[in-house]
């Protein structure tokens, strides 16, 4: 099994500056999600790359918050 995992410290725009730059124009709300990306590892990043098939499942996780898990499925 091949995983990525990653945080904030690996972020090039750190939370306060996305936060900041992103109530420009919209107003965020509690519990509202900014999704800000791959984490290192990406499967094109790879040599050779790899790439998601059919089947397997992805796993989103926020430590002490919860996890959502998708299934891929044929395009």
């Amino acid at each position: 099994k091949r995983y990525q995992n990653g945080n904030t410290r690996t972020m090039i725009f750190k939370v306060p500056k996305i936060v900041s730059y992103l109530s420009r124009f919209m107003s965020l709300q509690p519990g509202d999600i900014i999704s800000t990306g791959t984490p290192p590892g990406v499967g094109l990043g790879q040599k050779p790359p790899v790439y998601l098939r059919a089947g397997q499942v992805m796993h989103l996780g926020i430590e002490g918050l919860g996890e959502q898990r998708q299934k891929t499925v044929q395009a």
